[in-house]
């Protein structure tokens, strides 16, 4: 909402707003927050809280049993670093679908925002969320021990998934790397990560962006805002992974990577070289390319008539390699639907050999 009595500080537009007193304004109307549906007879959701700092929605479809081990997707939503939640109408609607589709254990982050809580607070919250899942694959949790029942009793940890978008995809390739440096409680590993439009930056034009006023672009501005402490700047491999300097991307710490990218997005030279830098770093994972023609930036957030293809996109990634064993013969035909009727995707695909790390 606006200030009443504050000056502008930083002008975001055409996205939000943000007055000396640190009140942010959406320059398009917020969507409101949708309540869980705990009793939903298809998905339900719950809020829970993961620590003080940071709560969630899980989504759970049904029916299930506790000798369907399910996967699980931890989600985190975009919005700049700076609105958007888990909560959001449009979130909730987009992870019940992807939830009821793939036949996944969804956990989407309610994670810190600037300007209260510059960067890296949402990397922080979103790195102790997936520990906090990893957590729940011990023996003490499955006998009651405590934690989210949930994820205890339908959780299949060999199949555990990062996702995200925007600002959201940027975490989850960050989560990633750190994925591959530090350990996860019990052993827990990332099976697939996917960065769908994923905010990715650096401190020089590329492709067809302008050669004249790059510092002073919304991606600039912005980033600097957000994260007034990172070292590297524009550079630093949080926003630039394939920079100078930048660690390896073969240190991602995933097996498979799902790059989803929009035609009309202006972020699509960047997530363009992020995927070719995945695949020239020697990564012994497999990495593959969605890209929607016409569309614009997470237009499967704003419009809910695309949710479908993309949670058909994202089922493939999550069903895989179990694909022909857990698979619904339905869902397999609505799989073969989307990817039929979609004149308005151009897939690209690049098979790595399989294996962790």
């Amino acid at each position: 909402m606006a200030s009443a009595t504050n000056e502008i500080a930083h002008d975001f537009s055409p996205f939000f707003l943000i007055y000396k007193d640190n009140t942010v304004e959406t320059l398009n109307p917020p969507p409101p927050h949708a309540p869980p549906s705990p009793s939903d007879p298809n998905t339900a959701s719950k809020d829970i809280t993961i620590s003080p700092s940071t709560t969630a929605r899980i989504y759970l479809p049904k029916p299930t049993t506790t000798q369907n081990k399910l996967p699980i997707l931890l989600y985190f939503h975009g919005g700049g670093f700076c609105v958007g939640s888990a909560f959001a109408a449009d979130t909730h609607r987009f992870i019940t679908t992807l939830s009821s589709l793939s036949n996944c254990i969804a956990i989407s982050v309610e994670y810190r925002l600037a300007p209260k809580h510059f960067l890296p607070a949402a990397y922080d919250d979103c790195w102790s969320a997936l520990q906090w899942v990893a957590s729940h694959s011990s023996s003490v949790a499955k006998e009651g021990g405590g934690g989210e029942p949930w994820l205890s009793d339908h959780g299949d940890f060999t199949r555990v998934f990062i996702a995200g978008d925007s600002a959201g995809g940027n975490i989850a390739h960050n989560i990633a790397m750190k994925a591959g440096r530090e350990n996860l409680p019990n052993g827990v590993r990332i099976l697939g990560a996917i960065a769908s439009h994923p905010y990715f930056w650096n401190s020089s034009p590329i492709g067809s962006d302008p050669v004249v006023g790059h510092e002073n672009r919304v991606g600039s501005r912005l980033w600097m805002f957000i994260h007034p402490s990172c070292p590297g700047g524009l550079d630093d491999p949080v926003i630039n992974p394939w920079g100078p300097g930048a660690p390896s991307l073969a240190g991602l710490g995933c097996s498979r990577l799902l790059v989803c990218v929009a035609e009309k997005d202006t972020l699509r030279e960047r997530n363009l070289r992020y995927y070719e830098a995945v695949k020239e770093s020697g990564w012994r994972g497999e990495v593959e390319l969605y890209e929607a023609k016409g569309k614009g930036h997470v237009f499967h957030i704003a419009e809910p008539e695309s949710e479908k293809p993309l949670s058909g996109l994202f089922l493939e990634l999550l069903s895989w390699p179990y694909l022909t064993q857990i698979l619904p013969a339905s869902l397999d035909s609505l799989l073969r639907l989307n990817h039929r009727s979609g004149s308005v995707w151009a897939i690209r695909q690049e098979a790595r050999p399989p294996g962790h790390f």
